[in-house]
């Protein structure tokens, strides 16, 4: 029975002396006077009760698509589909009684928005199943306006959530995800796809508040052969495979775009939905190592390719390569292989193997630097060109950190090599006409267009005699 029915039946209950003929004739009439395109068969109902001093018990129900929110609507219903959805999180009122809130980002045809489920709606049975791309019906909400001024949707304690079945207009999570390549500033609650391009790394810091915090940062690459870096806040390496190969799909359910340092980038948030190919198990890996690089914790940071010329970054928490020389060919089992970053810890095994032809030497992966490109990872032999120098570049936060560059050339061209914070000290390191092979390096759109090299925490500087 629809909601009119049932509130034509509530009238008849208390005005026993009308037909629903009378009814559906006053509700004819009602919008006739006040104008059919101003008036909804319910909203004349309600009139009509009021004409007969009835108040009907359950109060209207809105329609609307999400473009239509405003703050203040009241008893909204509308039909969406999950984006995302975030876990529930336990938080304090000023008078220290515990809630619970959970968050979602659904969208329509149209528009985006985000939803807030409070107290026992935000454990809602089944709500944590909720997957991205399905159809659900929001009933009897609030919108209030959120810290941005967006309107928000809120369940509250009379507002529901319940999941159709029913055929919709409202597109596929497929058809509405963009590549890499069409991402705009300002963009936000986007399904965005793309390839793993290098590193994926996690980081641990404490915010504003003193509270710590940790992240998941990339880079992916679109169709088009541009990347860009992603920073998950409240994300962390246990929500992504253990083995990643390189280039894998990726696609990222509830982030926007902002600007960076370095240009463009995606962010998203604990609510965001990763997907990326892999494998819980990491598997085998056969590489020569190119470079080892000690920290100053005596961690080996290793530089290594395969057959396939496929650049690996090793990171060795066990000290398991302490045995492996450079030139070495070593077959090593990875905890975690993600893209091009492989982790050595307790549970990994390295061990030596014969030389193997097949797999390129330093000499034969250098590049030259007419070669270089945006955005590739090299290993060069140069002579260099003007006397290193030193500065200390202020952030944006205030924050004071080493930079040190270097003006180098071989027989093909001339490029700048800089180095941040501690790779800053291998420039220090270098003097004027010598000649140096350089491993690990980054190639980066500087000033004016020209293309600069970037140290790792994999690079290493070798002078040649």
């Amino acid at each position: 029975m629809s909601e009119l029915e049932n509130l034509i039946e509530k009238l008849l209950e208390q005005k026993p002396e009308l037909t629903r003929e009378d009814i559906e004739e006053q509700i004819k009439l009602k919008k006739e006077k006040i104008g059919a395109g101003y008036l909804t068969d319910q909203g004349a109902l309600f009139l009509i009760a009021s004409d007969f001093g009835v108040t009907l018990s359950e109060p209207l129900k809105v329609e609307m698509g999400l473009k239509d929110l405003y703050a203040g609507a009241k008893e909204i219903s509308l039909e969406t589909r999950v984006l995302n959805l975030s876990p529930a999180k336990q938080f304090s009122r000023k008078d220290g009684s515990p809630f619970y809130l959970r968050t979602m980002t659904v969208y329509d045809a149209n528009s985006t928005a985000s939803v807030k489920l409070w107290d026992d709606k935000a454990n809602l049975p089944g709500v944590e199943n909720l997957k991205p791309g399905d159809l659900i019906k929001i009933i009897k909400a609030y919108v209030k306006s959120d810290l941005d001024g967006s309107p928000t949707i809120n369940i509250g304690s009379g507002s529901n959530i319940e999941t159709a079945d029913s055929e919709s207009e409202i597109p596929s999570i497929d058809t509405i995800t963009k590549d890499i390549s069409e991402l705009q500033e300002g963009q936000k609650d986007l399904a965005i796809s793309g390839t793993i391009d290098g590193i994926i790394s996690s980081m641990e810091f404490t915010n504003s508040r003193g509270q710590p915090g940790k992240a998941l940062r990339m880079r992916l690459k679109g169709k088009e052969g541009s990347a860009m870096r992603v920073v998950l806040w409240g994300k962390d390496e246990s929500e992504i495979p253990n083995m990643i190969s390189q280039s894998a799909n990726v696609r990222l359910l509830g982030v926007r775009i902002k600007s960076g340092n370095q240009g463009l980038e995606i962010h998203g948030n604990d609510a965001t939905i990763i997907q990326i190919e892999g494998g819980k198990e990491a598997e085998p890996v056969i590489a020569r190592i190119l470079s080892i690089s000690p920290t100053e914790n005596g961690r080996n940071m290793i530089l290594a390719v395969d057959n396939k010329k496929n650049l690996y970054n090793i990171s060795d928490f066990s000290n398991s390569t302490s045995i492996c020389a450079e030139g070495d060919v070593i077959e090593c089992m990875p905890s975690k292989v993600y893209g091009n970053s492989i982790t050595l810890d307790d549970n990994s095994f390295v061990r030596k193997l014969d030389n193997d032809e097949s797999i390129p030497s330093l000499s034969q992966l250098r590049t030259k630097i007419n070669e270089i490109k945006v955005d590739g990872h090299y290993c060069i032999e140069a002579i260099i060109l003007k006397v290193p120098e030193r500065r200390e570049v202020q952030t944006k936060t205030g924050e004071s950190i080493a930079l040190s560059e270097m003006f180098v050339e071989d027989d093909t061209g001339q490029i700048w090599v800089k180095g941040w914070r501690n790779q800053a000290r291998l420039i220090d390191k270098c003097e004027l006409g010598e000649i140096v092979s350089i491993t690990g390096l980054n190639a980066k759109a500087g000033l004016e267009g020209r293309i600069e090299l970037f140290l790792t925490s994999f690079s290493k500087i070798t002078k040649k005699n």
